[in-house]
């Protein structure tokens, strides 16, 4: 069973278990690339090569936050684009994750146990905490 409720989540369920058991797909946000975007106009005129710099960017995220999908299942994050599974992170590999500047959140991090990795907040970050919160609890430190 697939329901996308008010927020504009996806969740499918394959039978009656708990969130986190449940499959939940990320809205994406395009915050970043639209900034961006709108941030490049002025710099166009005042220093091309910064302006042209900054719009090539936030094109480049736009495509990412219009084709890429994260899924968090009940023991990985997936992440696809379109249908294509393009990769697996298991939980159990996971050490910690952070999303810096919670008020404007811009990036998201998170170490596995062989490898770091840094992903723009192209999602709501909203529902990507409280993914997060419920399949991996952070570890302060």
């Amino acid at each position: 069973m697939m329901s996308t409720h008010k927020t504009g989540i996806k969740t499918v369920t394959t039978s009656k278990a708990p969130l986190s058991a449940s499959t939940v797909e990320l809205k994406p946000s395009y915050n970043i690339p639209v900034v961006l975007a709108i941030a490049a106009i002025p710099l166009l005129f005042l220093q091309p090569w910064v302006g042209g710099a900054i719009a090539i960017l936030g094109l480049f995220l736009m495509f990412q936050a219009v084709t890429i999908r994260l899924q968090f299942t009940a023991t990985d994050l997936d992440i696809y684009r379109g249908e294509k599974l393009i990769r697996r992170f298991p939980y159990l590999e996971w050490q910690n994750w952070r999303i810096f500047w919670d008020k404007i959140p811009i990036l998201f991090y998170f170490k596995e146990v062989k490898s770091i990795h840094f992903l723009p907040i192209l999602f709501d970050p909203n529902t990507l905490k409280k993914c997060l919160e419920e399949r991996c609890p952070r570890i302060e430190s």
